[in-house]
């Protein structure tokens, strides 16, 4: 089992649904870590065989901004599906975060992880 992180992917989407969010894009950091298959890529160092990180960071991004959300937990689950359908996936852990949700607090973030 091999695992590739994607650390502070920078998103904006609409999220909340408190009035005063309503409406409005707002900054999202995602951390994702990703449990995978190797294909043998780490032995012959083909690119052919790796897991395309890039693809799957442009899906995620895809997703999460063409999207309107109430909660964290709605857009951590809707990442942790799309990476878990790419075959060689084995498990994911998602983490958004929302900076600034709270007047005394850097930021809000909610976690969660998924297995096949």
């Amino acid at each position: 089992m091999a695992l590739i992180s994607i650390k502070d992917l920078l998103l904006r989407t609409e999220v909340g649904f408190n009035p005063h969010e309503l409406g409005k894009k707002q900054d999202l950091l995602l951390n994702i870590r990703i449990y995978y298959q190797l294909q043998e890529e780490e032995k012959n160092d083909n690119p052919e065989q790796a897991l395309n990180y890039r693809d799957v960071c442009k899906k995620i991004i895809s997703l999460v901004e063409n999207r309107q959300y109430n909660l964290l937990e709605r857009v951590a689950d809707e990442v942790a599906d799309l990476v878990l359908a790419i075959p060689r996936v084995k498990e994911v852990d998602v983490e958004v975060d929302k900076p600034h949700a709270l007047r005394f607090a850097k930021s809000v973030s909610f976690s969660l992880s998924k297995k096949k």
